[in-house]
């Protein structure tokens, strides 16, 4: 398990995307980082419906880009993960404060709940 905080796992993601930059020689603006992120989701979507037999259970045999494993809904989930990152600092979201405000508003409403 790593030691870093969720600061440092967003400051290495920004070096990531500033070394794309430079790779890809294109900023990715909104638009472009959706495109992605609705990829990306599609992607996830399939794994998770191969790995809970939505689809035949051979289909993998017949089309390789089927083939589910725990590994490759980490990795999707990973790069959803990373447009995230990169569509919350294109917005100057601060997803760190975003998420904590969500979970104590989603508190306060389960408090109100008898469950």
């Amino acid at each position: 398990m790593s030691d870093n905080s969720f600061e440092d796992v967003l400051n290495l993601t920004r070096q990531v995307i500033e070394r794309f930059k430079k790779i890809e020689g294109k900023n990715w603006g909104v638009e472009g980082s959706m495109i992605e992120l609705s990829k990306q989701v599609g992607e996830l979507s399939r794994l998770v419906m191969m790995k809970e037999q939505y689809y035949p259970i051979d289909r993998d045999q017949y089309d390789p880009t089927y083939a589910s494993s725990k590994s490759k809904i980490a990795d999707e989930l990973s790069d959803i993960f990373f447009i995230v990152i990169r569509l919350a600092d294109l917005y100057d979201i601060d997803l760190e404060r975003a998420h904590l405000e969500a979970l104590e508003e989603a508190g306060e409403y389960l408090n109100t709940k008898d469950v």
